[in-house]
């Protein structure tokens, strides 16, 4: 699994996390810009992940652009929030 969001202050192509539970891994990767999901996601598809999900910061149009520079490969699904979170989820990326 790859997760992409949206960090400032990421280093250059992405801050990398694992999480290896044994029988679930989980890779974390921290972009400053949704731009930078791009290769972040090619890189991700080549290394064998099979699931990519898109958290903080980005929205339909760049679950798209992911979803197009992968070819498809691997299904992208991207984290939504309810109407009653819209002012906190605002204030966290303002």
């Amino acid at each position: 699994m790859g997760v992409h969001l949206t960090a400032d202050g990421s280093a250059a192509g992405g801050d990398v996390s694992v999480v290896d539970t044994g029988m679930c891994r989980s890779v974390f990767v921290g972009v400053e810009k949704p731009e930078e999901s791009i290769e972040a996601a090619r890189r991700l598809v080549s290394e064998g992940v099979q699931l990519i999900e898109l958290c903080g910061g980005f929205g339909p149009v760049w679950a798209g652009r992911v979803i197009e520079a992968i070819d498809g490969a691997v299904p992208v699904g991207m984290v939504g929030h309810g109407p009653e979170a819209v002012d906190q989820v605002h204030a966290i990326f303002s």
